[in-house]
């Protein structure tokens, strides 16, 4: 590696950096670092209006708050732990656990206790919280955190270490605009999420909707009909090589065995196999038939089928679709006391309930594939965004970008 340092930069102890980039330990940029409060304060919970608002690790995620499940301690607990009390622009950071994780306190939950987060206030003139939020969450500090935490089966962080931490501490008129400008990231990130959130309770309540009957697309009648699933398709049950036959280099087909080798509902390519028991073609259904049954995917590639999995051959669209809708209502079919599971005999004589032409079917599957493909398109588009935001935190945290 080259040690040639370019113009304006300077090696340090966490790497190269800006000249006006100093580093420093988090002691000299803080004027308050603590633990929240690390007792049980079950007792202390409570229902009323008046309670106060605790926040725990469960409810910190990067740069953002998780209030699910979130709970209220009472007023006497509160007083009595004024060190864990929270303000505006604070940092939590997840002490044990997800360590490191963190995220800056809001003007809404001012005013909150906290359980076991490290709280993090910052001397205002030195530094941004949000700029040392996003530092705390990239790879960068994550991997500081892996240096200093303690603990084998749980990992810990404890504050006289995180005192210690080395950051850099840019002009604090830098920090604030590399702290928007990844906030920025976060907003369309999170926008993205609530409209895939959104679209996909659409999809669900038109599932529901339209694979019942409970609405008909404009143009159909006609009472549905009750077929069984046997005499609309073929099945292939799975049946398991031989592991002295497996491989990972590709050598005859890939092995679907069950959830492991299926992503997304699409089949992966994780083991291989030169023993072909039982195939299954490119564009079939795949129907798991052992713990979990009922889990629907697509084959997107000749594959061998285990035992864990069967092929459904032959089915139009709306069938695929159909699968989806009922997979929460197979366990009522499953038997076994090891591993639940579905038998031949028992796929063959499942009942299905369907339009009665293929027309109104496929009509349906359209509306259906139309949302899916809208969903797949918006979820690259927030795989992109997140993998984008990525690449700005290395440039931006180390200063190879600057923005002031």
């Amino acid at each position: 590696m080259s040690d040639l340092v370019s113009a304006g930069y300077t090696h340090s102890g966490i790497g190269t950096l800006p000249d006006r980039w100093p580093v420093r330990p988090l002691s000299e940029i803080v004027s308050v670092m603590t633990n929240g409060f690390v007792g049980t304060a079950t007792s202390a919970y409570v229902e009323t209006d008046d309670g106060v608002t605790y926040i725990q690790g469960f409810n910190v995620e990067p740069n953002g708050f998780n209030l699910t499940n979130i709970r209220k301690v009472s007023q006497d607990f509160h007083k009595s732990h004024t060190k864990s009390c929270l303000r505006t622009g604070d940092v939590l950071t997840i002490q044990t656990g997800e360590i490191g994780v963190s995220t800056v306190v809001p003007e809404y939950l001012s005013g909150s206790n906290c359980h076991a987060l490290i709280i993090s206030r910052f001397i205002k003139s030195l530094a941004h919280p949000a700029y040392y939020c996003q530092y705390f969450n990239s790879k960068i500090g994550m991997n500081a955190f892996k240096e200093i935490e303690t603990g084998t089966t749980m990992k810990h962080l404890n504050v006289g270490d995180m005192l210690q931490l080395l950051v850099p501490v840019p002009p604090i008129a830098e920090q604030q605009a590399i702290a928007e400008a990844l906030l920025d990231m976060d907003t369309l990130i999170s926008n993205l999420d609530q409209l895939i959130a959104k679209k996909r309770n659409i999809q669900q309540a038109a599932m529901q909707q339209l694979l019942t009957g409970q609405r008909r697309l404009p143009g159909f009648r006609g009472a549905w009909e009750i077929k069984q699933l046997g005499d609309i398709v073929e099945l292939i049950m799975g049946q398991s090589p031989s592991s002295s036959n497996y491989n990972r280099h590709g050598d005859g087909l890939p092995l679907i065995q069950g959830n492991a080798d299926i992503a997304d509902r699409i089949t992966i390519k994780r083991i291989f196999t030169t023993e072909l028991t039982k195939l299954g073609k490119c564009g079939d259904i795949l129907l798991s038939v052992r713990a979990p049954v009922g889990e629907v995917a697509r084959a997107a590639f000749d594959v061998c089928l285990g035992r864990g999995v069967c092929a459904i051959r032959g089915g139009a669209e709306f069938l695929y679709h159909y699968l989806i809708s009922i997979e929460s209502s197979w366990a009522r079919l499953s038997k076994g006391s090891t591993f639940d599971s579905i038998n031949s005999a028992e796929l063959r004589t499942l009942e299905l309930r369907l339009p009665p032409t293929q027309a109104e079917q496929s009509a349906i599957a359209t509306i259906l594939s139309d949302m899916d493909t809208e969903l797949t398109a918006l979820e690259a588009r927030r795989e992109k965004a997140r993998q984008l935001k990525q690449g700005m935190m290395l440039e931006l945290l180390t200063g190879r970008i600057r923005l002031v």
